[in-house]
């Protein structure tokens, strides 16, 4: 059992460089488990010790939505399928968490509400929009009122921007409102957000240099930045980040943390064992004085990984506790989002058949695939302008095209963000066909959800906490074929999620003729940046 750190409840303090902040609201380890008991519980469940310090929930990911209002999901915990809805929108009631914010604001820690997310609507048409829609989320969520609150009585304790595709128009707006309105507030209200390493951020760059933020939550992992390259002076770049701070920054003071994710399956590149990520804290910590602490992603695969947290906290305290066991990567069955907003399977080595040639111009996320000088690659994380072979070492070479055309260029939409592919299972009960292990993403019946935005293609997704096998997946805005692979069962529901879109659903030859297909927006559960 690890030693739980104590310290005395008292106000967040902005300016320490031992805060730790953790994302909570989209049930990440319930995205690659099937063992319900270390699904997302309750927000009150993380409070009861004085480990982490800030809850930025995650996310508010529709901004306008039906009846003017905005959409939050909150995965398992609240979202619009499970939980009642206001009048003639699809802005979820989940006024039952007061109790918890307001226990976790009790002691000393502050809540706030991530905007955007990879899956998120999130973007502005201009200042004046971006301004209307600062009050309305200072009357919904923070000091305002309204008769539609979607957490009651709770006051949440600022913004956090996890911008990650729609441009950085109308977001220095949206500060500069939010903090006008805070001004003269009977509270503090912080604003952060939570930019990819690479600098500067594709997304918030400018709004970065605007406008003045509290912290920032530099994503280190998912890009070739990320943790796991913190030994090379040509990737690790926190210095860049510092200078940032110290000289571009409108808030001279604004905190740098190190994000990191917390277990193997809470993203596909950065995590780094307890020791290891406990030395870069401290080294960090010591080195430069905009250092704030450190964010994981999230509070489920922190608590299921024996309470990695607790480590990361202890690192940056000075506090000791059991290294919790160093956690390896399996093989993953992995969807790659191409260009154009595509979501495919992985061709096999060589093959380029349908892969279009690699572009200066696109941004791609880590695993994308490309063509390029007659050979098949695949991006290591996220990269841009840097050529498959070239110095930066962004791509892993497949190997010469051995079969079908290699893609030739072509006009497409450049989408420098898109929702990772999430791996899921099936959890059924004990009366009902057995779920599949862990470790079933290493068998043939490996079922794949993926969340990308606008993505047109065939997705092949699943889904847990049902009484009955399940399969689901979020692929929205998608238009194209979703096939499901159900296990072999009777009367087996299989629930094939789309938001605005026109799907054709196809069951696999083990959904047998009782299968029950349902088309509704139901839980997201999302990787960050896989």
């Amino acid at each position: 059992m690890p030693l739980l750190i104590a310290l005395s409840a008292s106000a967040f303090d902005p300016n320490r460089n031992d805060n730790l902040a953790v994302y909570y609201g989209q049930n990440s380890y319930g995205a690659t488990h099937s063992d319900t008991a270390n699904f997302q519980t309750n927000l009150a469940h993380y409070c009861q010790d004085d480990t982490i310090d800030v809850f930025p929930l995650a996310f508010m990911n529709v901004f306008f939505g039906p009846g003017g209002l905005p959409e939050i999901n909150l995965a398992n915990t609240c979202n619009n399928v499970d939980n009642p809805v206001f009048p003639g929108s699809s802005l979820p009631n989940c006024q039952f968490m007061a109790a918890d914010i307001q226990a976790c604001q009790a002691k000393g820690k502050i809540v706030t509400l991530s905007l955007g997310g990879a899956t998120g609507a999130a973007s502005f048409s201009s200042d004046a929009q971006a301004q209307s829609f600062a009050d309305l989320v200072w009357n919904l969520f923070l000091g305002g009122s309204s008769s539609t609150r979607p957490f009651g009585s709770a006051v949440l304790d600022g913004i956090d921007l996890d911008i990650e595709g729609g441009g950085s128009n109308g977001y220095a707006a949206f500060v500069n409102r939010i903090r006008s309105h805070a001004s003269g507030a009977s509270k503090p209200y912080f604003i952060t957000a939570a930019p990819q390493c690479p600098f500067p951020d594709a997304n918030l760059g400018s709004v970065l240099n605007a406008v003045g933020f509290d912290a920032v939550y530099v994503q280190f992992y998912n890009n070739f930045c990320g943790l796991q390259n913190f030994n090379n002076p040509n990737a690790w770049n926190f210095a860049q980040w510092d200078t940032w701070a110290k000289t571009q920054s409108p808030n001279p003071n604004v905190k740098v943390y190190i994000g990191a994710p917390a277990s193997s399956t809470a993203a596909g590149s950065g995590l780094v064992d307890a020791s290891t990520i406990a030395s870069i804290l401290r080294q960090t910590q010591s080195q430069f004085s905009s250092f704030g602490g450190a964010m994981l992603w999230d509070a489920s695969q922190a608590f299921a990984n024996n309470r990695y947290d607790i480590a990361v906290k202890n690192a940056i305290t000075g506090g000791t506790s059991p290294a919790p066991p160093t956690t390896t990567s399996r093989p993953v069955t992995t969807t790659t989002s191409r260009p154009g907003g595509t979501s495919t399977s992985v061709p096999a080595n060589g093959n380029c058949a349908g892969v279009a040639a690699w572009q200066t111009s696109i941004a791609y996320e880590g695993g994308s695939m490309v063509t390029f000088n007659g050979h098949l690659w695949q991006a290591k994380w996220w990269s841009q302008a840097d050529q498959p072979g070239g110095a930066a070492d962004d791509w892993t070479d497949l190997g010469a095209c051995t079969s079908g055309r290699i893609a030739t260029v072509q006009a497409q939409t450049t989408i420098s963000s898109l929702s990772a592919p999430v791996v899921t299972h099936f959890a059924g009960n004990s009366n009902s066909v057995q779920a599949p292990s862990a470790s079933a993403r290493e068998t043939s019946q490996s079922v794949v959800s993926s969340s990308a935005k606008k993505a047109s293609g065939a997705s092949s997704v699943s889904a847990r906490e049902t009484s009955q096998p399940v399969a689901s997946g979020s692929a929205k805005e998608a238009s194209g074929a979703l096939s499901v692979s159900a296990p072999a069962a009777s009367n087996s529901i299989v629930i094939v999620e789309a938001s605005a879109a026109s799907v054709a659903p196809t069951l696999s030859e083990s959904a047998k003729s009782n299968t029950t297909t349902k088309l509704e927006t139901r839980r997201m559960s999302r990787f960050f940046r896989f």
